[in-house]
C-alpha cells in the first residue's frame, strides 16, 4: 500500500489517545490526530522520530495525521485504519497463503452480534470469515505481542469467529503485523488475560489463526510474509514494556 507523502518531525507527547503533539525540523509545534485508539505501549517515547501526512479539507480540524514512528529502531505503522487496506492488497496479490485461489472478496460484511467483519473471501465452493487485527507493541528485539490494551470488542470478535466455525464455515483470526524486524508474536496475557486466553480457546475451537509481517517504508507498507505464533501461556517472557 502506498502512503501519502510524509514529512518527518520529533515526538513530543502523546494524550487523550487521539491527539499527540510533534516538532518540526524548523521548529514548529504541530497537535496532530493519532489514528491508534490503543495505549501504544513501546511506540509512543518522546523525542521519537514520526512522519506525518497532511491533509487540504478545510473541515478537518487537525491537518496533520501521524502515519509512522521509529519504535526501537524499527519503522512501526501508527495508522491502524490502515490494516485493512495492507490486508486487501495483499490478499489480491495473492500473498496470504492460506487465501489464495479466490474467486470474489467482501469487506465489511455483517454477521455476528450487530457486528462487520473485515473480509469475507469466496472460492466457487467455500468462504472463509476474516478478521484482522493491527499489530504494533513490541516484545523485546524481535518479537511482538497484541493486544497493547484491553480489547472487549477484540473478545467479542473471537467468540463471533467461533460462532462462525460452529455453523460450518471457516474464520480466520488474521494479525497483520505492521512492524519492521518482527519474527514472530505471542498474546499479551499481561496485558488482557482474558482475551489470551479466548484465543487460545478459538485456536482449539478451528479458528485459524495468522500472522503475516509486513515491509515498511516511508513510501509504503506491504505485507510480505507469514510469521510464528506463540500460543503457550509460558510464551510470555515480560519483555513487554
Amino acid at each position: 500500500m502506498r502512503l501519502p507523502p510524509l514529512i518527518e518531525a520529533r515526538l513530543l507527547r502523546r494524550y487523550k489517545r487521539f491527539l499527540a503533539d510533534v516538532q518540526l525540523d524548523t521548529g514548529e509545534t504541530l497537535t496532530v490526530h493519532c489514528p491508534n485508539p490503543g495505549s501504544m505501549r513501546t511506540m509512543a517515547e518522546p523525542g521519537s522520530r514520526v512522519w506525518l501526512s497532511h491533509s487540504d479539507n478545510p473541515k478537518r480540524r487537525l491537518a496533520y495525521t501521524w502515519e509512522l514512528v521509529e519504535s526501537r529502531g524499527q519503522l512501526t505503522l501508527v495508522h491502524t485504519g490502515r490494516a485493512n487496506a495492507i490486508v486487501n492488497e495483499a490478499i489480491e496479490a495473492q500473498v496470504i497463503g492460506e487465501l489464495r485461489g479466490w474467486s470474489g472478496v467482501r469487506s465489511e460484511v455483517p454477521y455476528g452480534d450487530k457486528s462487520r467483519v473485515d473480509f469475507v473471501v469466496d472460492w466457487e465452493d467455500s468462504s472463509a470469515f476474516v478478521e484482522v487485527k493491527n499489530v504494533t507493541m513490541a516484545d523485546g528485539a524481535s518479537r511482538a505481542a497484541f493486544p497493547d490494551s484491553v480489547t472487549a470488542r477484540g473478545e467479542k470478535h473471537l467468540r463471533e469467529l467461533m460462532a462462525m466455525v460452529e455453523a460450518g464455515h471457516r474464520a480466520i483470526m488474521l494479525f497483520c503485523v505492521s512492524r519492521a524486524g518482527t519474527g514472530g508474536i505471542r498474546p499479551a496475557d499481561e496485558i488482557d488475560p482474558r482475551y489470551a486466553q479466548r484465543l487460545r480457546e478459538a485456536s482449539r475451537a478451528g479458528v485459524e489463526i495468522l500472522a503475516y509481517g509486513c515491509e515498511i517504508s516511508i513510501e509504503e507498507v506491504i505485507m510480505r510474509e507469514a510469521l510464528p505464533i506463540d500460543l503457550r501461556e509460558s510464551a510470555m517472557v515480560g519483555q513487554s514494556t
